[in-house]
C-alpha cells in the first residue's frame, strides 16, 4: 500500500518476441538461470508499496507462468490473463480484471516484463507521480543526437534532443482514468503505441519521470548480457550382442553393440549432457525419455541436432566440447577425426571446438572387462 491506497502492477508478457528470433518468447529466456519474467516479478513483489501482480500473458504460455509464480513463491500474483491480438488488448484484458477482482485499486502501473532491470526506485518514482499527477511515465533523457526526417526527398533536419525523451515502463496512471481512456480508445477505434499515448489522447497529462539507463527492453539478441557457462555430462551403457556399436555418430565395426532406447551412442549422450547442463536446460532424459516410442532406436545425432535447436533458441553458441570415451575395447582412436568432423558439423561449429580422446581403465571395472563403455565430457557456451 502506499499514501493509504492500493496499488495493482500489470505485467505485460503477451508478446511473441519475433524481433528477437526466438521461438521462445524473450520473457521467457534465461538470463543467469533465471527467467526474464521471474526476474521482473521478484522486484515488484519486494516492494510493499505493491499489492497485487496481474500476468497477461499469451494462451501458450499461461501454465508455464502458473509454474513460474509457483517456483518463486511470488505471494502478490492475483490472476494469470490471456492476452489479446494486439499489446493494447492484453492490457485491457488484464486491466478489467483488475477492476473485477481488486475494485479497490486506486492505481495502476504496467510494466513490460522484458525489462528485468527495472530498480525500486524507478518503481517508486513512477508511483509517487501518479499518486501526485495522476499519470507517469518513466523516461531518459536522449544520449544521441537526434534528427527528424521530412518530405519524401529524403531530407533531414537536426532537432534540440533536450526536448525529448526515451520511454520506459513502468507507466502509471489513476485506474479510473485509465479505464476511461481505454474504453474511449476503443469506441474510436485508435490503437495507441504505448498506454500513456491512449491516456494522453483521452485528455489527461502525462508526467516524466526519472528512469534509468540499465532499465533496457530485451528487444533483440544484442540486448542479451554476455554469459559464459560450463556443462559437464556422463554416461554408461552395456555392451550386448546383437547391437550396432555408435560412437560419436559413426558406426565402428565391433563383436558387440550398447544397449540402448535409442542408438546409445554413449558419447553423444554425455556430450548432450554436457550442453543441456551448461545451459540449465536439464538432461537428456528430460527431453528425450526412454519411455517415449518417437525415440526407440533413433540416431543420437537426431536428438544432437535436436539439442543443437534448444541451444539457438535461448541464444547459446558452443565454444568448445572436450570429451573421452572410456573403453577396454575397441580402441576408439582411428575413428576419432571422423567423430569430431560429425559432431562439429551438426554443433555448425570449426572442428577445432571439439576435442574427442579415448582411455581405458586398465582392464579394471565393468568398462575394463568390456562389459560396457561409458563417456564423459565437459562443453562450454556463450552468448
Amino acid at each position: 500500500m502506499y499514501n493509504n491506497k492500493r496499488t495493482a502492477v500489470i505485467i505485460a508478457a503477451a508478446g511473441r518476441g519475433t524481433r528477437l528470433g526466438s521461438h521462445v518468447p524473450k520473457q521467457f529466456l534465461k538470463i543467469g538461470g533465471e527467467y526474464v519474467i521471474a526476474k521482473t516479478l521478484k522486484t515488484f513483489e519486494h516492494l510493499d508499496a505493491i499489492d497485487y501482480i496481474f500476468i497477461v500473458t499469451n494462451e501458450d504460455y499461461l501454465d508455464f507462468c502458473r509454474n513460474i509464480v509457483e517456483s518463486c513463491g511470488l505471494q502478490k500474483v492475483d490472476a494469470i490473463v490471456p492476452g489479446g491480438k494486439e499489446r493494447q488488448d492484453s492490457v485491457f484484458n488484464a486491466l478489467q480484471e483488475v477492476n473485477r477482482i481488486r475494485p479497490g485499486v486506486s492505481y495502476v502501473l504496467i510494466h513490460d516484463a522484458a525489462r528485468p532491470y527495472v530498480s525500486e526506485d524507478v518503481i517508486m518514482n513512477v508511483l509517487r507521480a501518479t499518486d501526485e499527477k495522476g499519470a507517469a511515465v518513466a523516461c531518459v533523457a536522449m544520449t544521441n543526437s537526434v534528427r527528424r526526417a521530412y518530405g519524401e526527398s529524403g531530407g533531414s533536419e537536426s532537432v534540440d534532443r533536450s526536448d525529448y525523451y526515451s520511454v520506459q515502463t513502468p507507466q502509471g496512471f489513476r485506474k479510473s482514468m485509465l479505464i476511461e481512456a481505454y474504453e474511449k480508445a476503443y469506441d474510436d477505434y485508435f490503437i495507441g503505441t504505448d498506454d500513456a499515448s491512449i491516456v494522453e489522447r483521452a485528455g489527461y497529462e502525462i508526467s516524466i519521470v526519472d528512469g534509468d539507463y540499465e532499465n533496457i527492453k530485451i528487444t533483440t539478441k544484442e540486448d542479451l548480457p554476455m554469459e559464459n557457462r560450463i556443462g559437464t555430462g556422463f554416461d554408461v551403457h552395456r555392451l550386448v550382442e546383437g547391437r550396432k556399436l555408435v560412437l560419436g555418430g559413426i558406426e565402428i565395426p565391433w563383436e558387440k553393440g550398447l544397449l540402448g532406447h535409442s542408438d546409445a551412442d554413449v558419447l553423444l549422450h554425455a556430450i548432450m549432457d554436457a550442453l543441456l547442463g551448461a545451459a540449465g536446460l536439464g538432461d537428456i532424459g528430460h527431453h528425450f525419455p526412454d519411455t517415449d516410442e518417437q525415440y526407440r532406436g533413433i540416431s543420437s545425432l537426431k536428438l544432437l541436432e535436436r539439442v543443437k535447436e534448444l541451444l539457438d533458441d535461448n541464444y547459446y553458441k558452443v565454444a568448445n566440447v572436450d570429451a573421452t570415451v572410456i573403453a577396454q575395447k575397441p580402441k576408439v582412436a582411428p575413428y576419432i577425426d571422423e567423430m569430431r568432423k560429425t559432431i562439429a558439423r551438426v554443433l555448425d561449429v570449426d572442428e577445432s571446438r571439439v576435442n574427442v580422446k579415448g582411455t581405458t581403465t586398465e582392464e579394471l571395472g565393468f568398462t575394463g572387462r568390456g562389459e560396457g563403455i561409458a563417456a564423459q565430457a565437459v562443453a562450454s557456451l556463450y552468448r
